[in-house]
């Protein structure tokens, strides 16, 4: 059994919860958090983040921050934000080495936090559950199979729930990720896109027990326009042309061939201004130069505004005398000849003619 994480030092697990009126829930979500995450044998904090809830759920955090100060850390959100800010205030916050997200209506169950610890120390980047079977109305799992599919066929990652928020992450994941907006249901996607590991779990999804769900069919409206961001800022960040080009060319292609075919009824003597296909002729030429200038001018923006960190990620790197810390904040660890011989110079070229002989290290 593992305890709270000791004053001053960091834990190896910190937990962060998103909370909006979820008062009924909360004290036996606490107790089974707790007990879940003490059965990984590991220090640990919970952070939980208070979007803007109306119902006494700040009174219920707060009681628990008041018995467990340092281990139980809670932010109350002036008002609703939603969940993607919700989650960007825990991650900021969040000290572990592993970073567990959980929802706060009871519908995730955390007896399942050692099997997301597991995964992640067997070399997952990014673990997300998978809720095989849901206890949830049709009205929200018919528009989920749907966004999940299209999700799944527009990103290339093989995820087949992406809006579960029952999620582990290394923290070199997180600090590569921006959430706002409507992002949470696309870290797997920005992760994959960063070229983390991405990982799938069956997890045990529990009928909700307290008050009301806070989504309805309006997610699967704003998820699909939020995919449609994300996919512009991993697939086409770097080459917008790419993007705004291809609907270009399309919409061009199909208005040059109207009106060159309305050119040819013109020089055969039939009259055209007074055909509707003309103007749409004319729409859709416009409607390319358009795209394909927004194309070139968002080309400029790239190539005079991202930064080399944004374009790539680097897992570690290796054979260098000083640490490049513009392309990896950190080193994999290393045993103590490792790193005394990381620190040696590297070898003289070896003369044509001659065995190379073996590079010796500086003394001291």
């Amino acid at each position: 059994m593992s305890e709270p994480h000791e004053q001053g030092s960091d834990p190896e697990l910190s937990a962060v919860i998103p909370v909006y009126n979820e008062v009924g829930s909360l004290p036996q979500m606490h107790e089974e958090l707790q007990a879940g995450l003490a059965r990984t044998g590991r220090s640990y904090e919970i952070i939980y983040i208070n979007d803007g809830s109306k119902d006494g759920t700040t009174e219920v955090l707060d009681r628990f921050a008041a018995e467990q100060p340092g281990v139980v850390g809670v932010v109350h959100f002036r008002r609703n934000f939603g969940k993607s800010p919700a989650l960007n205030a825990g991650f900021e916050l969040a000290r572990g080495q592993i970073v567990l997200t959980l929802d706060a209506d009871l519908q995730d169950d955390p007896a399942m936090i050692d099997q997301f610890v597991e995964r992640i120390e067997a070399g997952a980047d990014l673990v997300s559950g998978w809720k095989q079977r849901r206890h949830d109305p049709i009205g929200k799992t018919a528009p989920s199979k749907v966004f999940n599919a299209v999700v799944r066929r527009v990103s290339g990652v093989q995820l087949r729930d992406f809006n579960c928020g029952y999620k582990a992450y290394r923290r070199e994941c997180i600090e590569e990720l921006s959430v706002y907006g409507g992002f949470h249901r696309f870290l797997p996607v920005l992760a994959g896109h960063r070229g983390f590991r991405v990982e799938e779990l069956v997890v045990q999804h529990r009928a909700r027990e307290h008050g009301v769900s806070k989504y309805g069919v309006k997610r699967f409206f704003d998820g699909m326009l939020d995919l449609l961001t994300v996919l512009m800022v991993t697939r086409y960040r770097t080459r917008p042309v790419h993007f705004f080009g291809l609907l270009g060319l399309l919409s061009g292609f199909v208005g040059v061939s109207v009106l060159g075919y309305l050119t040819i009824l013109k020089f055969m003597g039939e009259p055209i201004g007074h055909r509707p296909l003309l103007l749409l002729g004319v729409l859709l030429t416009l409607t390319a130069i358009q795209l394909i200038g927004v194309g070139l001018v968002g080309e400029l923006l790239v190539r005079t505004t991202i930064k080399s960190s944004e374009v790539f990620s680097v897992r570690h790197t290796s054979g260098f005398l000083a640490r490049p810390q513009a392309l990896a904040p950190s080193l994999p660890p290393q045993a103590p000849g490792e790193a005394a011989a990381s620190q040696s110079a590297p070898p003289a070229e070896p003369a044509p003619s001659v065995p190379a002989a073996p590079s010796q290290s500086p003394a001291g």
